[in-house]
Order: structure tokens, then C-alpha cells, then sequence
């Protein structure tokens, strides 16, 4: 397959607010003799689009393309002969036009280079749209439900945010594992689709006391775990919910950073305080293919159900809005935010 010298590409030539988001024309990436080259068709919107654009990551180089996940076709192998004779890169038997997410900055355009480590095949049952809208929050909800605390029968969880992307995948995961779901939202309707999701109980933060709430459905214990991806707005308030010996795994930053606590803070209750990144639990080629395996085999089966909210143009007006979108922690979305790049 011959590829272009120029590629169409979601990218920011210094970090701001939606309005440095802007459709590009950039040279075609550079690819390292270990990256795959994927021809993109679909990307998925996630808030850590919005931390680099903001600068809340830091980016070294600009113009910086956005996006850490899509799905779509191998357009290019490796070149190099080590990784091609790798055992972990042949269990994964890629080949020239198979199917694939890729989860890596920088793949909201055309064409991108990725690691090989970060592509992850996708079986024939999962449709590029599904794979693309499930692969980085999907990874994220599994790894954390395992390794961040491992969810298991009889748990009570706390997801904030419960009727997002992020959040209707920890509902469906800890629900599949016997838990009890305690979910936050802003809306009957949203609320609604948290428990057609597994979600026990779900509490209206705008009219409801989360802290009240979550204690008077554990019997004044708190829960074994919280995961929080709303951040500042909710991040102190957990100390009061989570019971002695929990678990609070600090998911994201919707609301904005956390402030510093100090580590005395946590010997109120003996409570584990996590901030970990779905990438160093899948840093490993065999970490990555073991948890990629597992996450499509419960998405081909039904335990994990992927819901695209909706699908943006591959243009600058397209995703601004579907980033302005996601940001808004009571609006209007409910699950994944897809930008159509290509047709399939």
C-alpha cells in the first residue's frame, strides 16, 4: 500500500481551550522501525484529549496531534526483524489490512505510527466502531477493577459519574462480579441508563448529599472502594464515604486537578489512595495482549455493553464540540463520543 506524504489531522499548536483545536495539514508521522502505521477510521474522545490540550500533561513538541485511541486497518508492519521474529508480536498475527485499536497520543488523523505493543487486534465479532469507542476506557475500567482494587463479591463501589463512558463500564464490570454499584449522576434520565447498566443505587448529586447517601445504603460502613473521575469537586468528600481499610482510586480530572493532601490524611481510616494510569498496567507487550484479549472476549459476549452517545465530523468544528461535549460534567452525554475519520 502506497501512503501520502501529507496526512488530515486533529492537532494544537499551543494548549488552551477548545478554540486551539484545528483540522490540519501535517507530513505524514515519522515510523520507527518497530511502529505498525494504522489507517484510521474511527477515534474515540477521551478527557485526557482535553489535559493535553489544556496543558495539564505536558507535550514536547508542537503542533502536537490529539486523540489516544482509534480502531482501524494495518496499513504498514514493522520493518524491524527482532520485533517481527518476536513471540509476543506473532501471537498477535498481524498482518497488512487486519483489524485493529491502537491506543497511543497522537492517532485522531488519517494514518498513524504506533508502538506495536500499543495495537491491539480486534476479533471479527467486535464491529472498528465498538473497538474504537471500548478500547481505552474499556482497558481503564478492567485494569482498575483488577489491579487498583480488585472488585470482588459482596464489595460496595462508589463510581462517580456513573453514567458516562468511563463510568457505565466500572458499573457493568463490578456488577459482573457480584458487587454492589453505588453510582453519582445529574439527571433521572441519566440514572435511568445507570441501572439498565448494573448500577444498584444511583444518587442525584445536584439534589441529593452524596456523603449522607452512600453511608445510609452501607448501613454508616462506606463503601470498599471509590472511583472518582470527577476530581477537585468530589475528591475530599470521599475521605467521609469510604469505610475503614477501603480503597480511593483517583480516576481523572473532569472537575480539575486535586489539590495536595498530606499522607496523615489517610490514617483517619487506613485508607490506600491510587492515581494510576491504565498504560503502566499494560506496559508490557504480554500485559497488554492478555488484558486486550480479555477486554473484546467480555465485550463479543455481552458482559460488556460499549455505548456510543454520538459521532462528530473529522473537521475542527466537529471536535471542538465533541470535546466542549465531554467537558460538561451535567450535560447532556451519556457514553462514548466518536469522531468519524474515515468510512470503513
Amino acid at each position: 500500500m502506497s501512503l501520502p506524504e501529507k496526512i488530515q489531522a486533529i492537532a494544537i499548536d499551543k494548549t488552551g481551550n477548545v478554540d486551539v483545536l484545528e483540522k490540519k495539514t501535517l507530513d505524514f508521522p515519522p515510523s520507527p522501525p518497530g511502529n505498525i502505521v494504522v489507517k484510521v477510521n474511527w477515534g474515540g474522545v477521551n478527557f485526557i484529549d482535553t489535559y493535553y490540550r489544556k496543558g495539564l500533561y505536558p507535550i514536547q513538541n508542537f503542533p502536537q496531534i490529539l486523540g489516544m485511541e482509534a480502531s482501524g486497518t494495518i496499513a504498514r508492519l514493522p520493518t524491524d526483524e527482532n520485533i517481527l521474529n518476536d513471540e509476543e508480536f506473532k501471537k498477535r498475527r498481524f498482518k497488512v489490512g487486519s483489524r485493529v485499536a491502537v491506543c497511543a497520543i497522537g492517532v485522531h488523523a488519517e494514518y498513524a505510527s504506533v508502538p506495536w505493543s500499543k495495537v491491539y487486534a480486534v476479533p471479527d465479532s467486535v464491529s472498528l466502531l465498538t473497538a474504537g469507542a471500548g478500547l481505552l476506557q474499556g482497558l481503564t475500567a478492567l485494569t482498575f477493577v483488577t489491579e487498583a482494587y480488585n472488585v470482588r463479591a459482596g464489595d460496595y463501589v462508589l463510581v462517580h459519574t456513573v453514567a458516562g463512558g468511563l463510568g457505565l463500564l466500572f458499573a457493568q464490570l463490578c456488577k459482573a462480579r457480584g458487587a454492589v454499584v453505588i453510582g453519582t449522576t445529574s439527571t433521572p434520565e441519566k440514572a435511568e441508563i445507570a441501572r439498565a447498566h448494573g448500577a444498584d443505587h444511583v444518587i442525584l448529586y445536584p439534589v441529593e448529599n452524596t456523603v449522607e447517601r452512600v453511608l445510609e445504603i452501607t448501613g454508616g460502613e462506606g463503601v470498599h472502594v471509590v472511583y472518582d473521575g470527577v476530581g477537585k469537586d468530589t475528591f475530599m468528600d470521599n475521605f467521609k464515604l469510604t469505610r475503614r481499610k477501603g480503597t480511593l482510586v483517583s480516576v481523572g480530572n473532569a472537575s480539575g486537578p486535586v489539590e495536595p493532601i498530606a499522607p496523615l490524611k489517610l490514617v483517619e481510616k487506613n485508607l490506600a489512595l491510587l492515581r494510576p494510569t491504565m498504560a503502566n498496567y499494560t506496559y508490557t507487550p504480554e500485559e497488554a495482549r492478555r488484558y486486550g484479549t480479555e477486554l473484546f472476549d467480555l465485550i463479543a459476549r455481552g458482559v460488556l455493553k460499549i455505548n456510543v452517545y454520538k459521532e462528530y465530523p473529522f473537521t475542527t468544528e466537529g471536535v471542538r464540540e465533541a470535546q466542549a461535549d465531554l467537558s460538561t460534567r451535567s450535560g447532556k452525554t451519556v457514553g462514548k463520543l466518536m469522531i468519524k475519520i474515515a468510512d470503513e
